[in-house]
């Protein structure tokens, strides 16, 4: 689904007259962010996904976190994440994806018992790095809201999708072919 450009943007489809310095500092905020590894990376992919489908990023629903695609993170689990309440995910997955619901929609409706769920389920360092995904993930909304959040640029596979990794300093790469990581290096 097309949706249309709101801002005059060049041929790369990136907005014109952009502050490169501003631009500069939310990518190396980004790469931080994607470089903690508190957090398994299925929990992240249903993160990032969850943010993606609460935002209408269509860049973002249409990637695959090649991290968690080796950990297990297939179609058949990513489809629980809109029913997540009602399905089968574990307490942990659903108690990940209330606190990013809440996060999105009404931070301050973060009740005492979330709360008491989340620290349940999470350390202190995977609840820090779940809160500060939500943030990174969410800057797509730049980008939905312009309406440069188009998949037009991205070359995917046959099913639609293309597929996310990050190197050692938190650099995206995306490729329309999933990268079997080697686990022996």
């Amino acid at each position: 689904m097309s949706r249309t450009v709101r801002v005059p943007s060049g041929a790369d489809g990136r907005p014109l007259g952009r502050d490169e310095e501003l631009v500069g500092a939310l990518a190396a905020y980004q790469d931080t962010v994607v470089r903690s590894r508190h957090l398994d990376a299925v929990t992240t992919e249903l993160v990032r996904l969850r943010c993606a489908r609460q935002h209408d990023c269509r860049i973002c629903q249409t990637l695959r976190l090649t991290a968690a695609i080796d950990a297990g993170a297939d179609d058949e689990l990513t489809a629980k994440i809109d029913r997540y309440e009602t399905s089968d995910l574990s307490e942990r997955q659903k108690v990940a994806l209330r606190i990013v619901d809440a996060f999105i929609w009404q931070p301050g409706g973060i009740d005492a018992a979330l709360a008491a769920h989340a620290r349940a389920h999470f350390t202190d360092d995977e609840l820090a790095e779940l809160l500060v995904d939500v943030t990174k993930w969410s800057t797509q909304k730049i980008h939905v809201m312009l309406g440069t959040d188009g998949i037009e640029r991205l070359r995917t596979d046959e099913r639609g999708r293309a597929y996310l990794s990050f190197t050692e300093d938190g650099a995206a790469s995306i490729s329309q072919r999933r990268e079997v990581r080697d686990e022996a290096r």
